[in-house]
């Protein structure tokens, strides 16, 4: 199961890489939060994954005096990494609506 694991992380890995030129040069802004967005979610993925994997190989001891070692720990930033990708990306597409709106009316100034 160790190898499994391993191996999932490698893939993991390899399309992050892949994903990564389209973050940075992608053909359009949208392509670009998109894959800042695929990004996150894999790193939330990896997260998990180094969790488990300290459970397979034994790493998870539970000692009261180190919670690194803890899996659980893991998912933990996993779940509050999970939650802030997701704020950033609505928070991001909205602004990129509002702007668009204001371009559309030609409005240079926010009216209350």
């Amino acid at each position: 199961m160790h190898d499994i694991h391993v191996a999932i992380t490698v893939l993991v890995l390899v399309g992050v890489l892949i994903t990564l030129p389209r973050a940075l040069k992608g053909p359009t802004l949208m392509d670009r939060i998109l894959a800042v967005n695929v990004i996150g979610t894999k790193t939330i993925v990896l997260l998990a994954l180094v969790g488990f994997l300290q459970v397979e190989l034994g790493i998870d001891r539970g000692a009261p005096a180190d919670d690194f070692s803890r899996a659980g720990f893991w998912l933990d930033i996993a779940l509050a990494y999970s939650l802030i990708n997701f704020i950033a990306t609505i928070a991001v597409l909205k602004y990129l609506e509002r702007r668009a709106v204001r371009h559309e009316t030609g409005a240079t100034k926010e009216t209350p």
